[in-house]
């Protein structure tokens, strides 16, 4: 398994409109075989830092989960939404592989 970190930068005007684009991957990205962990906007410090974090099995699998999701009608409405609005400045992927596991339950004080 590995770890898709996207990092974007993202207009801090256009807060809404990542956290719409965000709820529509939300959909899309499970229903096309990626385990999505989330997708983060701004809170607090940074005004134009954002993340997606999803598993994959491998590099194989992501190339056939990313032509789905091409192909996907709401993943092309959600690829043009972006492109339209214009609040994407930035955007950098990385696959990490999780090599801390496996982790240990969490104490609760």
């Amino acid at each position: 398994m590995i770890t898709c970190f996207i990092r974007y930068q993202i207009d801090p005007f256009k807060k809404e409109a990542f956290a719409e684009y965000a709820r529509n991957w939300g959909q899309a990205i499970p229903k096309n075989g990626a385990d999505l962990i989330g997708y983060f906007g701004p809170h607090e410090g940074s005004a134009t830092t954002a993340y997606g974090v999803y598993n994959i099995e491998n590099l194989a699998a992501y190339e056939t989960y990313r032509a789905r999701l091409a192909a996907d009608p709401l993943g092309r409405e959600n690829y043009e939404f972006a492109r339209r609005e214009n609040f994407i400045l930035k955007e950098d992927r990385i696959f990490l592989k999780n090599v801390s596991a496996p982790h240990a339950k969490l104490v609760l004080p």
